[in-house]
């Protein structure tokens, strides 16, 4: 993958210089591999955060000092010219395939917690999507994570961070998370997740369009490797298998290994929305 002529974004927002005070809406209580499980590499379901992170009463901002290092700038500059890169992709493909214009989300970077329109998180939740302000939040120590202890390393699998969460933005501007939102209150846990199931999947497909449409990143073999390993390794039955050992369907909420491979995969292969109906397919 090449990023030499991509720009960087100007949708971008530092906060890794403050963070909010006060209590957290959700902590890291449930344990790191929980909390993988639930919001993990590729993000949590949008509604759920939504759902989990009320609002928030004002707070206090603790301020930080000390410069930008260079790592730090080099992850920054990063996910800014991966947003651009989608950017670029989905203003052609509102206009082509939909018939509509795109509206672009914010990126923002932060460490610890943070304050979104869907509450205060922390970095424990992982990379998301806030449909209440339609902004991207992430902690760029997450890599870290997805290389060390997911196993899922690699430029590609991290620029697929950032595509699939501006997939739930994609989602967000066509209805479908409202949509979604609204069956929360009449199903139950078990069917609700399979609703999620299919969220998190058409999530895949999106990302994959965007690889699709994206030549100026010249992806090659080794990329899409990369994607797939990702999506491999943050299935829901792999990070339950590796987190308790055993495997409950019922609970999953981002679809098997073999459904996030098969949906990217889908998506990258075909480069049409149209394509990407996970709701109305009964093979998953």
């Amino acid at each position: 993958m090449r990023l030499d002529e991509i720009e960087e974004s100007s949708n971008v927002e530092d906060r890794r210089g403050s963070r909010p005070g006060g209590k957290l809406a959700i902590g890291g209580g449930l344990g790191g591999i929980v909390i993988v499980i639930i919001y993990a590499l590729l993000g949590g379901n949008p509604q759920d955060l939504q759902g989990a992170i009320p609002g928030t009463a004002p707070t206090d901002r603790v301020e930080r000092s000390g410069a930008e290092s260079a790592s730090d700038k080099e992850g920054r500059v990063f996910v800014s010219k991966i947003l651009k890169q989608t950017e670029v992709v989905w203003d052609k493909i509102f206009p082509q395939q939909l018939g509509k214009e795109y509206v672009k989300p914010k990126l923002v970077v932060f460490t610890e917690r943070v304050e979104s329109g869907c509450g205060i998180a922390d970095t424990g939740v992982g990379p998301f999507y806030c449909p209440a302000d339609s902004n991207v939040y992430i902690d760029l120590e997450f890599y870290d994570t997805m290389e060390k202890q997911l196993g899922a390393g690699g430029d590609f699998a991290q620029a697929y961070v950032v595509a699939h969460e501006v997939g739930h933005h994609v989602q967000n501007l066509l209805g479908t998370s409202d949509q979604v939102n609204k069956l929360r209150a009449r199903l139950s846990e078990k069917d609700f997740n399979k609703i999620s199931v299919k969220m998190e999947l058409q999530a895949d497909f999106l990302a994959g369009v965007w690889a699709h449409h994206s030549p100026e990143l010249q992806i090659d073999e080794q990329d899409v490797k990369e994607a797939m390993n990702a999506a491999q390794q943050i299935g829901d039955d792999t990070l339950q298998k590796r987190g308790q050992g055993y495997v409950n369907p019922d609970s999953f909420t981002h679809g098997t290994s073999a459904q996030r491979v098969k949906w990217f995969m889908a998506g990258l292969r075909s480069g049409k929305l149209s394509d990407g109906d996970t709701f109305n397919t009964r093979n998953l």
